[in-house]
């Protein structure tokens, strides 16, 4: 007998198969040993779309919504049938006793397998490969000590909510804003709040007015002393005149030694964050990076939302670190007496550990790999030692001086042991960065003593001016996905902000593809800035679906199913009921069209409103979206009497209501004649009638 294992990816199952003795390959899996080592393609089934459910929704009309499926469709993902029918066909070899779900240890990689398993009609008896490294050892480990899949039961079934109402809102709240306002206007449950983010930074940046201050300086002993900020202009002057007449005396000094705590370890978030800090890398091609490495086993597992290991890795962890000193060129020469204990912590560790280099990769290091992945492994390898390195320890200096009758202020930070900023300084200084980003702060202040006083001082006056609120880069923007809504979440919330760390990349890359956000560069950042369209649906989208607190919500009761502690049912009915009370309820809102110009052709005014009628595909319509007035190419009239409805018959009959036709088909001669199309608008449907000129044929 057979076991079959199931993978998410083609190269995550040859290097599974390989480490199980499973080397033969075959047309779409891999054999060997009593195995069989097959894989999906992402997605191979997909959630069936609205038309499958009933032809009417093929088309979108407001009548139609809420769209609220009953009994759930799938169909197979278009492309990947071949694919699909290998699966099914090894799901129902008789000499398969047992199917192994080895697709990527998460909430996606739970509903990828079992939307083919169950579409497959299976009913053989199938177990769990969790594993959080792709190294020999480890998937040997995991395929050993596999457990039930009947224990992911409620994965499963928080990965199916997640899907259920993600379509739910896509579909009808993308039909509900699309048809309303006459444009194609994505709407999602993470994808509308991030956009908000975004709208009301550029928002509060738009509104920014900036304000000039000055700065007084006085030198003194060699020391540099600032005073407060001062609005006007010729107080400063004054003041440095002043100061510049006076002594200076040091009434006020504080010496206090401080720690810096070592960083925490790498979750996806923190890794993106970074790597777009650094390197400028996107989030996406971070987890592409990240993705491709852990399948070539260099990497553990990248979609983790954890920046701890597990206790029983503590000594894996300590030799793994003596096996990457000699690897990195930035830690010749370095020495460094780990403290393993800081990154240990089970307790914080939920599906899978921190993201750590392999030992695959300490005996490998960078060989082959190409520059981007360099990159990140050196990122990754850096925050391994540095986070088990010794705290820094340093002191701050703060003296006070008064001089002209003001407190003027002068800091000091003297590095007393560098720690694990030491660590840091090397690796930014083989990028050619600044070791430390308030490396202005780091210097050293002279000998100072209460009540000095120093009889000459220098004085001047620097201007400056009030800064707006900066753009987010995906730093920022992950920063704020990850935090949002945080305050209004319960403290046990394992789930919090928009998304997770393995969606938060997708989420922006559409928000980009749907043009309601642009990448631009300024100096060496890359922004992200809300284009016209972006800033028009979140002016129209009610609050609820611009909050980051709905979809936070909504992940922490996903992870209340996934602990089983609510049903799916009662989820879904809440999804739901809101999406019925969306439509109900929402009002367009006036004068919207100038949020979403057509850019279409004006060829007249609306006989109702007066206000713009454009030509589209099929017809001619007024632009106000609560009009609805509309001249449609494909009407009954026109088609009856082998006429077309022109622009130039349109542009006729909104600027006279009426329009002489030619060689018009009459049904009951056969023959043709001339008249007259005259234009009858009720203010609730647009009908025609014809006049006849004296002698006309009928």
């Amino acid at each position: 007998m057979s076991v079959l294992i199931i993978c998410e990816k083609p190269s995550v199952a040859k290097t599974v198969a390989l480490a199980l003795g499973a080397a033969e390959q075959k047309d779409g899996y891999f054999s060997g040993d009593g195995l069989l080592v097959s894989w999906c393609i992402g997605h191979l089934i997909s959630m069936a779309d609205a038309g499958s459910y009933d032809e009417r929704y093929k088309k979108w009309r407001y009548e139609d919504l809420p769209i609220l499926p009953q009994a759930w469709k799938y169909a197979p993902t278009p492309g990947k049938e071949k694919q699909l029918a290998v699966l099914k066909e090894l799901l129902h070899r008789s000499d398969v006793s047992e199917v192994v779900n080895g697709c990527d240890a998460g909430r996606e990689g739970e509903l990828i397998f079992r939307f083919v398993y169950e579409q497959a009609g299976c009913t053989k008896p199938f177990s769990r490969l969790w594993i959080s490294s792709m190294e020999d050892s480890a998937i040997r480990e995991g395929f050993a000590g596999r457990r039930a899949g009947t224990e992911y039961d409620a994965l499963y079934q928080s990965a199916l909510c997640r899907a259920r109402a993600d379509w739910l809102v896509g579909i009808n709240a993308t039909r509900l804003f699309s048809v309303l306002y006459h444009k194609t206007l994505n709407v999602g449950r993470v994808l509308s709040p991030t956009l908000n983010l975004l709208v009301e930074r550029d928002g509060k940046i738009t509104m920014f007015h900036k304000e000039k201050y000055h700065i007084v300086h006085i030198g003194c002993g060699g020391v540099d002393a600032e005073s407060e900020r001062i609005s006007d202009a010729s107080a400063a002057d004054a003041l440095k005149t002043a100061c510049e007449a006076s002594q200076a005396v040091c009434v006020s000094l504080k010496k206090e030694k401080k720690t810096a705590l070592p960083p925490k370890l790498f979750d996806l978030t923190l890794l993106q964050r970074e790597a777009n800090r650094v390197y400028g890398f996107t989030a996406k091609q971070t987890l592409d990076y990240a993705q491709s490495l852990y399948e070539k086993r260099f990497l553990t597992y990248p979609r983790t939302d954890s920046n701890y290991l597990t206790e029983d890795m503590a000594q894996t962890a300590t030799d793994l670190v003596a096996a990457l000193l000699p690897v990195l060129p930035f830690m010749q020469g370095a020495e460094l007496t780990p403290e393993i204990g800081r990154v240990i912590n089970s307790a914080k560790v939920s599906d899978h550990h921190a993201i750590i280099p392999t030992a695959a990769f300490a005996g490998n290091g960078f060989n082959g790999l190409p520059e981007s992945e360099k990159k990140l492994m050196s990122l990754v390898c850096c925050k391994l030692l540095c986070a088990v390195a010794a705290p820094q320890e340093y002191e701050t200096v703060t003296a006070v001086f008064d001089c002209g009758g003001k407190p003027f202020t002068a800091k000091g930070k003297p590095i007393l042991i560098a720690g694990w900023k030491g660590i840091d300084a090397r690796f930014r200084a083989a990028l050619k960065a600044k070791p430390d980003e308030n490396g202005a702060e780091d210097a050293a202040l002279p000998e100072l003593a209460e009540g000095q006083i120093f009889e000459t001082v220098t004085a001047s006056v620097s201007e400056h001016y009030t800064t707006p609120p900066k753009p987010y880069t995906e730093d920022s923007l992950l920063s704020a996905m990850e935090n949002a809504g945080k305050e209004d979440m319960p403290e046990d919330a394992e789930r919090k902000g928009l998304g997770t760390p393995a969606t938060r990349a997708a989420i922006i890359e559409k928000l980009v593809a749907t043009g309601f956000v642009e990448r631009k560069r300024a100096k060496k950042a890359v922004s992200l800035v809300p284009a016209h369209t972006g800033v028009s649906l979140i002016t129209v989208l009610p609050e609820q679906l611009q909050s980051p607190l709905l979809t936070a919500e909504w992940e922490y009761r996903l992870q209340q199913v996934e602990r089983g502690e609510l049903s799916p049912d009662e989820f879904m009915t809440g999804i739901a009921d809101m999406l019925t009370e969306l439509v109900k309820t929402y009002k367009v809102i006036s004068g919207a069209e100038v949020l979403f110009p057509s850019g279409r052709e004006v060829i007249g005014k609306c006989p109702r409103c007066g206000s713009d009628v454009t030509e589209s595909k099929k017809g001619f319509f007024c632009e106000k979206n609560d009009c609805r007035f509309g001249l449609w190419r494909d009407n009954k009239f026109f088609a009856a009497k082998r006429a077309a409805l022109t622009k130039k018959v349109a542009a006729a009959l909104l600027a006279d209501g009426r329009v002489k036709l030619t060689g018009l088909y009459s049904e009951k001669t056969g023959g043709t004649y001339d008249a007259t199309a005259v234009l009858e608008d009720t203010g609730e449907s647009v009908r025609f009638r014809l006049e006849f000129d004296k002698g006309a044929r009928t």
